[in-house]
């Protein structure tokens, strides 16, 4: 999205940066890059930075915890798009604590008339700024855009085939992501003996770890399916891929507390027929269920082996899926269109009118 934003503005466009990036996303191969013309970190020059943040025609301010770098902007009632994942990610029945309906008023439902608008990160976030009060009217589809890259799709689908038929026929299903409670590895473990058990052919790819890691291992050893799942490890993003255009299907379990879920964003471009959990913040924007992928109700085993098993039963259904998948982040969902309804956005911002809301895709009505 910054690149694609630098491409647009040149030297109008900085990205600063407040914190460093998290040991664990750098283990995971994701490399903090300060050669990129448009980053400036904040702790570098605070004196600098901080007039920047109160100078710019619009500042976008989003995965920040600390309001301290925005609040002068905000109460000086200069032009704010925030950038925001759900905030009542294990429940909304946090909504009736005192201190925290004291916290999002200071922070949000007082600008709720101020030139303060939210891209909302997901297709829950809406609902909970809503019941606070905020941003009434001005709250817009938003997400994460990772690279996109473009295929020719059926020569894709048709490579995907080719692995299958010289893996004997099996299936390949893909789960990628960290061994950790709230993105429920284990469901695509007993997705596995679920399948094994009515003796589908299929082989069951899990890329990632973390402290569940014994745990899934030990759960494979228990069920004898050491000959249907792989352990793949850790692996860098541009290997992640690899395994995602090598993979008909991805499946994807994680519960609410999974604000966005870019994985998925790569799994649709990758050309992977998608089965994914519907309290996921991506899923309800990508997928168009039925069409496009397939969404089951989160953290419900059944309805995820049903859905699966459909389509390991249905070739055809399966190629058409994937070809709508890539369809949706080639010409919709990608940080090139997100980065034009963007910038439109903030010319309108400017000129001191209401940004109107696309019909489809990123800036749509949330």
């Amino acid at each position: 999205m910054s690149n694609e934003l630098y491409r647009l503005l040149g030297n109008r466009y900085t990205f600063i940066e407040t914190e460093p990036v998290a040991q664990e996303r750098v283990d995971m191969g994701w490399a903090p890059d300060m050669a990129l013309p448009y980053v400036k970190r904040f702790a570098d020059n605070p004196e600098e930075n901080r007039k920047l943040i109160m100078d710019s025609d619009v500042v976008i301010f989003g995965g920040v915890d600390d309001e301290s770098y925005i609040m002068p902007r905000l109460e000086a009632g200069k032009p704010v798009l925030r950038y925001s994942e759900r905030i009542y990610k294990t429940g909304r029945w946090k909504f009736v604590s005192p201190r925290g309906l004291i916290k999002k008023y200071h922070d949000h439902t007082r600008f709720r008339k101020a030139p303060v608008y939210l891209l909302c990160a997901g297709a829950y976030v809406a609902g909970d700024y809503r019941v606070i009060h905020a941003y009434p009217h001005k709250k817009y589809k938003w997400g994460y855009f990772p690279e996109t890259k473009e295929y020719d799709i059926e020569k894709l689908i048709e490579h995907k085939r080719k692995l299958t038929a010289q893996n004997d026929g099996k299936t390949s299903i893909l789960w990628a992501g960290r061994f950790i409670d709230w993105k429920h590895p284990e469901m695509a473990i007993r997705l596995a003996e679920y399948l094994k058990s009515l003796d589908y052919r299929f082989k069951l790819t899990m890329v990632g770890g973390g402290e569940m890691d014994s745990e899934l291992r030990q759960l494979v050893q228990e069920k004898n399916l050491q000959d249907v799942v792989e352990f793949a490890g850790y692996q860098k993003p541009e290997q992640v891929r690899k395994y995602m255009e090598d993979s008909e299907i991805f499946v994807f379990t994680s519960d609410r507390q999974e604000g966005w879920g870019a994985v998925l964003n790569e799994a649709m471009n990758s050309g992977c027929a998608c089965v994914a959990g519907n309290r996921i913040g991506a899923a309800p924007y990508l997928i168009q269920d039925g069409l496009n992928g397939l969404l089951f109700r989160s953290k419900s085993q059944k309805q995820l082996n049903a859905k699966v098993e459909n389509l390991i039963n249905d070739d055809y259904k399966r190629r058409i899926m994937s070809k709508q998948a890539y369809e949706m982040i080639l010409f919709q969902w990608n940080s090139s269109e997100a980065a034009i309804a963007l910038t439109d956005m903030c010319e309108d911002i400017i000129e001191k009118k209401k940004p109107e809301f696309k019909t489809e895709g990123p800036g749509g009505k949330a």
